[in-house]
């Protein structure tokens, strides 16, 4: 009986590993929920990347849904949504804000002069701290902020045509209609 034990205990803990592997696998990096969705989206004043001598603050966005785009000239998962973004631009669904990520300023401003520009206004967050108050840990993101700065979505990775259609827009019609 003591020998039978000895065998299966370590093979009930290996089934038992096997089993929480096999059901991480099958989970979607993306859909890792915010602490941040339903609060206060974090304080910020960071200067624009057209203009640094000029400075966007959190409050300076109150009263609108918009979205805020975290982007880097050197992200390669960016390139993939920014025609999306552009086009989302031009309808004029929703003001886009982007938050340009440890990046150098020059090569975001080439970026966006060769790929287009959707942004209303870009930050410059050069050191990366206002993405790790969002709990940015990867480019791109993008947020769904309501009239009254709070956090409603948080999508991680490239936009895509589907996430915009059946997440992002009907949410913001929803806040817009709502009022927040």
């Amino acid at each position: 009986m003591k020998r039978s034990l000895r065998y299966l205990l370590p093979l009930a803990v290996f089934l038992l590993l096997v089993g929480f592997l096999a059901k991480g696998l099958k989970l979607d990096p993306r859909q890792v929920p915010s602490p941040l969705i339903d609060k206060p989206a974090p304080a910020f004043s960071l200067p624009l990347l057209s203009a640094p001598d000029r400075m966007l603050s959190d409050q300076d966005l109150r009263g609108q849904v918009w979205l805020l785009n975290v982007w880097a000239s050197w992200c390669v998962a960016c390139r993939q949504e920014h025609p999306l973004l552009v086009d989302l631009a031009r309808s004029g669904s929703v003001p886009i804000y982007g938050l340009n990520y440890k990046d150098k300023r020059d090569d975001a401003l080439a970026w966006l002069k060769q790929h287009g520009d959707p942004y209303k206004l870009s930050l410059a967050d050069t050191a990366g701290l206002v993405g790790i108050d969002f709990g940015v840990y990867g480019v791109p993101e993008t947020f769904v902020i309501d009239q009254a700065g709070v956090i409603r979505l948080k999508h991680i990775g490239p936009v895509t045509p589907a996430a915009l259609t059946g997440s992002i827009l009907p949410l913001v019609d929803k806040l817009r209609k709502s009022g927040g």
